[in-house]
């Protein structure tokens, strides 16, 4: 039986025991981790995922319902809470080393300095790898870019990380189809501290989205809270309370709105579209798609959430046809970011200008 090693786990308060198996000649590791102290309200699949940083949580929670993951020798939900005295047990397999390799994917830096690099997304660019995406992503390209800044400028080996290796700088994300700003840390310093304004609500954040459709009010506030769809893996949904206790995974999500210019050259489209302006309060998964689609003014382009691209056909009143394609991504651009920097403690104001797709539609639809 091999030594017991003893590790205190970092940034989470929680001591453990961890006990290796040298016999993984079937390919697969037999860990046990003891837990001596537990913050309250820890989650096993975002601990296991902190813990074992080269596997993503996703991975986890499908080993967690198979029972390869036990605690104290039986079968949990992912969502179980870490008690003290807790036995954690488990028989995964050995990690694929992932390794990001650098590709000379185009990347539109707004802003850089020791601390920080900012970008302005693509659409059709993944931030980081994941799951039958290893590469093509945002971190292939930060990874090309700092290779060609020379001997002196770091690697993305160097970047800070937080629950898991292969997502080093990332800081937030944006879907694959959603353009502009985003975030990226280079030091420990600036992860810890973006995250902390993120997670107590201080970045401030802009999207411009075209929806379907004319909304009423000029101005209002979308306060509906957000959690997994009940039939789809994929999806969010708002969930409606009806003085009925909420789902433990469903979060409160708040999403205000502007109008800045109603679309009534829409062709044989019904409704015409509405230019907006999006302030999201809080940062929910899908959390402005899943808001416009509950209004019933989904996003122009997103399929997921109910909206619908454009042709030129449409505006031409042929409906009958499917020609000229203007936009078939969601029309949802993150165009503002407001934030203190972490090192000078300045407020930084970041914008992205609209891609050429959404001027495009902007300008067929007859707006600015």
């Amino acid at each position: 039986m091999p030594d017991k090693i003893h590790i205190n786990a970092p940034g989470i308060g929680m001591q453990v025991v961890e006990t290796p198996d040298e016999s993984n000649q079937d390919g697969l590791r037999r860990l046990r981790i003891d837990i001596r102290r537990a913050l309250p309200d820890r989650r096993l699949d975002k601990y296991l995922a902190g813990r074992l940083g080269e596997m993503s949580r996703t991975a986890l929670q499908q080993y967690i319902r198979e029972g390869a993951v036990t605690v104290n020798q039986r079968i949990v939900k992912p969502s179980y809470t870490i008690q003290t005295g807790d036995v954690i047990e488990m028989l995964l397999p050995e990690p694929e080393e992932l390794v990001i390799e650098p590709e000379p994917i185009p990347l539109d830096v707004v802003y850089e300095d020791d601390d920080i690099i900012a970008v302005n997304k693509q659409a059709g660019l993944i931030v980081h790898p994941a799951r039958g995406n290893h590469s093509g992503t945002l971190l292939n390209a930060l990874a090309y870019y700092l290779q060609q800044q020379g001997r002196d400028a770091p690697s993305l080996d160097d970047l800070p990380h937080r629950d898991e290796k292969f997502r080093p700088g990332i800081v937030h994300r944006l879907d694959r189809d959603t353009t502009g700003i985003i975030l990226l840390a280079k030091t420990k310093l600036a992860l810890w501290r973006l995250g902390r304004q993120f997670e107590l609500r201080r970045i401030q954040k802009t999207y411009r989205a075209i929806v379907h459709g004319q909304i009423d009010l000029d101005e209002d506030v979308i306060d509906a809270p957000i959690g997994p769809h009940r039939n789809h893996r994929e999806k969010y949904a708002v969930y409606q309370n009806a003085g009925e206790q909420l789902p433990p995974r469903v979060k409160s999500a708040v999403t205000r709105y502007r109008v800045l210019q109603r679309l009534t050259d829409a062709g044989v489209i019904a409704g015409g579209f509405t230019y907006l302006e999006l302030y999201p309060k809080t940062g929910r998964t899908h959390q402005l798609r899943v808001h416009m689609s509950y209004t019933g003014h989904p996003i122009v382009g997103d399929k997921t959430y109910g909206g619908g691209p454009i042709y030129q056909s449409q505006l031409d009143g042929k409906a009958e046809a499917a020609y000229g394609p203007i936009i078939t991504r969601q029309a949802l651009h993150a165009a503002v970011i407001e934030f203190q920097h972490p090192r000078t403690l300045k407020t930084m104001h970041l914008e992205a200008p609209l891609p050429e797709d959404f001027l495009s539609t902007l300008r067929a639809l007859g707006g600015e």
